[in-house]
């Protein structure tokens, strides 16, 4: 049985983490390159369970006779009274001895706690009318275990269920490369259905993607997927008209300002989502890093623009933009916080017995010179693993925190695969803390600035972003109050 771990999505939870929990929506969806966690074998997986057989044969009946029975009756009845007890205590033993077969693999201890459960299952493979799956009524079962847990981030799912969930942790998918959304031509919000003046735009298309090669740009407008129209159908539908096989092909109707519409053919492949984004602002003086999820490749993709932005261009000013971050891996938590951080506690993990690990820093940061100025943004939906990232940034100083409170998950999941093709499931299976050893579960983090996005604000304006800017630059006038970086 195969295994991963992360903080999931508040989902989702995977997540997350994602997570939250949506895939991107994602969610959170314990997590991709993760280091593996040893666990069950499976066995519950499969079903080991032949049916029940029937029940015990009915009583003996007494011998009928209206006279005293002579010597000889007596022993024929007492032989066939003899004979009779011995068969039903063979076939009683025989009883017996299959339940204790169709219960193999239960440990000796929990023979009698498991009774009801073989009982149920036998009862409906010998007596239900109507048609069943025994793979089915095995998923349902182990489903109800991970129900009865009451956590919301503890589940199972089927295999289909557990390959797209993982697929969105593991940053890969099969399409074009191109992120697509609704936007309302008259309140310029996103809309559902398109149709009318709600139109579907690419938002971007990703960096050495299909659809970049093919030629797509931001906004332009899709009309219509291998010549069937887009119009009634919601974004989520259209994606998935989008995608499809790596090597296949899909043909979009194409609208651009006001050139006359036209057909691009796009060959699909397999796609590294773009889970990293940077920029420059302020006038060249700050570093802009925006996070979408911890993915597999995350960091490595980090790590890369960091180093573009502070050993190429020189920039001593970063802003960490980490809203609406379902979370992922914490193996990428860990990662992309060491980038700031040169020693010490990233995080605490702490198992189901209460034993406290710490998670130290990975030597060799890009960023952990303390002239190097950090503001990180969060808010109602950075979870999981981008709670620790922010929690060691804050714990640490070597960040100011700007935005609303986090979400507030505290916790890690493992995810693994039952066999044979018998789905898998995410486990809870530790809880974390900050640096000091606090735990945000259910409280979150609350941010150094408190700064909430107004309701009516417009798509092209960012308030929260031009904030954390303002408090960057004045920490640099004010000599700033930044701890050094441990």
């Amino acid at each position: 049985m195969s295994s991963l771990q992360t903080p999931s999505p508040a989902s989702p939870s995977d997540g997350a983490e994602v997570d939250p929990g949506a895939v991107d929506a994602r969610g959170t969806v314990s997590s991709p390159s993760a280091s593996d966690h040893s666990g069950s074998n499976g066995q519950l997986a499969r079903p080991l369970i032949e049916e029940l057989p029937p029940g015990l044969p009915s009583p003996l009946q007494a011998v009928p006779g209206s006279q005293a029975p002579g010597r000889l009756t007596v022993v024929v009845a007492l032989f066939l009274i003899a004979a009779l007890s011995g068969a039903a205590l063979f076939v009683a033993g025989f009883t017996l001895g299959q339940r204790q077969q169709s219960t193999a693999g239960t440990p000796p201890s929990l023979q009698e706690r498991f009774q009801p459960f073989w009982d149920a299952y036998g009862k409906i493979t010998n007596d239900f009318v109507g048609t069943y799956d025994e793979k089915k009524l095995v998923e349902g079962a182990i489903s109800g275990l991970f129900e009865a847990l009451d956590d919301p981030y503890s589940s199972y799912m089927t295999s289909q269920e557990y390959r797209e969930s993982l697929s969105a942790l593991t940053g890969q998918f099969e399409g074009i490369g191109a992120e697509m959304t609704t936007r309302d031509e008259t309140t310029n919000e996103p809309c559902s259905p398109i149709g009318g003046t709600c139109h579907l735009l690419v938002a971007r298309p990703l960096r050495n993607s299909p659809a970049i090669r093919a030629g797509l740009q931001k906004n332009d407008r899709v009309l219509a997927v291998d010549g069937e129209s887009v119009d009634g159908d919601t974004l989520d539908e259209t994606i998935a008209r989008v995608r499809g096989k790596a090597g296949t092909s899909v043909t979009l109707t194409v609208s651009r300002g006001d050139a006359a519409e036209f057909k691009v053919t796009i060959e699909r492949a397999m796609i590294e989502t773009e889970d990293v984004i940077s920029e420059v602002l302020a006038n060249g003086r700050v570093g802009y890093l925006r996070i979408e999820s911890f993915s597999s490749s995350a960091a490595d993709d980090f790590k890369d623009q960091l180093h573009e932005l502070v050993a190429d261009k020189r920039l001593k000013h970063l802003v960490l933009d980490l809203r609406d971050d379902p979370g992922g891996f914490v193996d990428a938590a860990l990662d992309i916080a060491s980038q700031f951080i040169a020693e010490g506690p990233i995080y605490w993990q702490e198992d189901a017995k209460g034993r406290r690990e710490a998670k130290e820093a990975i030597a060799g940061g890009v960023a952990t010179d303390a002239d190097i100025r950090i503001v990180a943004i969060v808010n109602e939906n950075s979870a999981s693993a981008t709670e620790i990232l922010a929690g060691a940034l804050q714990d640490t100083g070597r960040a100011v925190l700007v935005g609303t409170p986090t979400y507030g998950k505290g916790t890690i999941q493992t995810w693994e695969t039952l066999e044979p093709d018998s789905g898998g499931f995410r486990l809870t299976i530790a809880k974390w803390l900050t640096p000091n050893q606090r735990w945000i579960n259910e409280k979150g983090l609350k941010p150094d600035v408190l700064v909430e996005a107004p309701d009516d604000e417009d798509p092209d304006e960012d308030r929260v972003l031009d904030r954390a800017i303002e408090v960057l630059l004045e920490e640099e006038a004010e000599g700033s109050s930044l701890r050094p970086a441990a």
